[in-house]
């Protein structure tokens, strides 16, 4: 009986969530990988920095794997390379903007051995049994590209992130061509950003900002400082547009956005007029009226340009009043308060801010309902797997798709593990692949995981109480302490009676233990525990984490 083949798409994130994309698609014992991203971390994740893919599948089959695929240059699109790459040996293959980003990425954190290539939207690469077309899409960054994979068992399209933007800022307009001649011809997988299928209509154009832009700038009488996304070039391109016609230096603040717009820049993808750009010492001696600073700080990262502008804390610009100050970006989920008390210390100083909620300073890059549909007619596929969204917004798109004629059993509302297994008799999800999250804390990578949050949150939340206490093996008894050293739990000055009640409950304890002829310190310390957390939960209602340290005293 002849092998039956089969063709897997195996997503490792990005599903059920926003960020850290990463989807496999294998052929037998042959596979490639689309987009290696990070997520950002959520408010019960103290001290983590990023989260990543757990990639542990692709470690385990990485000789089968033939080459890696990205979308675009957006972090949850490109984050977790430098962590892949030191694991495995596999090339890269992504547009020119899209490989220089990944490029510096990988040499800021000393990956020394990686192999780039660029394929440009309208070319192809054949990798085994695979042939990727790289397809132009319209996004929030130059160069960002859909993929059908061509593969023996049918065609799979993936659409990347997209929007149909008729005016876009350049002349990268989604080839509507290409995805109605894979329609004709036959699909048989689609794979399409679910991110913005909550809302109606269509998304507006990113010219709509640009003459936003023109109006604030040309009314503003003090200097504008302006914060967005880093990767958001063609958001950059429009300020520093509206910026020259209004006369102003622009300088350019923060890292990562000093990173993306030189790179773009060097590439040709930001056009920068001569003598616009400035240094930020140069641009803060100048009369205030020619004058745009662009920084870092659209989601009120603590550590952000912007945030300690807004705190006093920056070293070199001071917020003053007058300035007007202009947010072009939506909050990620999580973001929303900190981004709100930014908003609040920026008026407190006497700025104007202009953010999104009023006044359109910012568009999506993602494709609303109308443009989903749109993508969907166009591709006419046998099945539909909503992928990039929350898993409400997977359901919905699927929802969307089951209205335009695609049958509900052949629709795959899938999470990040899933294996939807393509025959020639038709498709199903066959199991589970180890799947979930990389924790990126400096530069431990995977070594915090759920007891060392646990901890982190309690510690955050109820302090925690060290008891020190000298014991003597030979005579069998307490000779120092028990003593208490408390942070972040109470107040000690206040809370004296408490503790000296703690202290006799230990003391106690301890020598409880002696006499019955406990001598494992283990169980001595767990006893210790147990007692002094009950006293303490009853006198405060709180559980702060109990450190005993036992000390052999001769």
């Amino acid at each position: 009986m002849p092998k039956e083949h089969k063709l897997q798409i195996i997503p490792l994130g990005g599903l059920g969530e926003i960020g850290k994309n990463m989807t496999l698609i294998r052929y037998d014992n042959q596979m490639i990988m689309i987009d290696a991203g990070l997520a950002f971390p959520e408010d019960d994740m103290p001290g983590i920095d990023i989260v990543i893919p757990d990639y542990s599948y692709v470690i385990d089959n990485r000789d089968i794997l033939l080459g890696i695929m990205v979308t675009h240059g957006h972090e949850d699109h490109i984050g977790a390379l430098p962590y892949l790459l030191k694991d495995i040996d596999a090339p890269v293959y992504a547009p020119t903007l899209t490989i220089g980003l990944i490029e510096a990425k990988l040499k800021e954190s000393n990956v020394s051995r990686y192999k780039t290539t660029v394929v440009n939207p309208g070319e192809n690469i054949r990798l085994g049994v695979f042939r990727i077309d790289f397809i132009r899409v319209s996004h929030s960054i130059p160069d960002a590209v859909g993929l059908a994979i061509h593969t023996p068992l049918g065609v799979i399209v993936h659409t990347g992130d997209f929007k149909l933007d008729h005016t876009p800022v350049t002349t990268e307009i989604l080839d509507v061509f290409k995805f109605a001649e894979l329609g004709q011809k036959g699909v048989l997988c689609l794979m399409s950003d679910s991110t913005n299928v909550e809302k109606p209509g269509f998304t507006q154009s990113e010219r709509v900002v640009g003459k936003m832009f023109d109006e604030v700038f040309f009314s503003a009488k003090e200097r504008i400082i302006l914060a967005s996304f880093a990767s958001n070039v063609h958001r950059i391109q429009q300020v520093i547009t509206a910026a020259f016609k209004t006369n102003r230096k622009v300088a350019i603040v923060g890292r990562s956005m000093q990173n993306y717009a030189s790179i773009a820049a060097e590439l040709g993808y930001l056009i920068i007029p001569e003598g616009t750009l400035v240094d930020v010492e140069e641009a803060i001696q100048l009369p205030t009226n020619q004058v745009c600073i662009i920084t870092t700080g659209s989601q009120g990262e603590p550590m952000s340009a912007l945030t300690r502008m807004a705190s006093g804390d920056h070293k070199k610009v001071e917020i003053v009043p007058g300035d007007t100050v202009i947010i072009s970006a939506s909050p990620i989920p999580g973001n929303e308060k900190s981004i709100s008390r930014t908003i609040d210390q920026l008026f407190k100083l006497g700025a104007n801010v202009v953010y999104e909620k009023e006044a359109g300073v910012h568009v999506s890059g993602h494709a609303s309902q109308e443009e989903l549909k749109l993508m969907i007619n166009m591709v006419r596929p046998e099945y539909f797997v909503p992928v990039h969204g929350e898993y409400r917004m997977q359901v919905k798109h699927g929802l969307l798709a089951e209205q335009l004629g695609i049958p509900h059993k052949n629709i795959f509302i899938a999470e990040n593990g899933s294996i939807i297994e393509f025959t020639r008799n038709g498709a199903t999800v066959a199991g589970r692949v180890p799947s979930g999250r990389i924790l990126v804390d400096g530069l431990g990578v995977g070594d915090v995981g759920n007891i060392v949050l646990r901890d982190r949150k309690q510690l955050s939340q109820d302090g925690i109480l060290i008891v020190v206490i000298g014991l003597s093996r030979e005579t069998n008894s307490i000779v120092a302490g028990p003593d208490i050293v408390t942070r972040g739990f109470v107040y000690v000055r206040e809370s004296e009676s408490m503790l000296e009640e703690a202290k006799d409950k230990i003391r106690k304890t301890t020598e409880r233990c002696l006499e019955t002829g406990i001598i494992e310190w283990v169980t001595m310390k767990n006893q210790i525990k147990d007692v002094l957390g009950k006293h303490l939960y009853e006198k405060t209602k709180r559980r702060p984490m109990i450190l005993p340290i036992i000390q052999e005293i001769k």
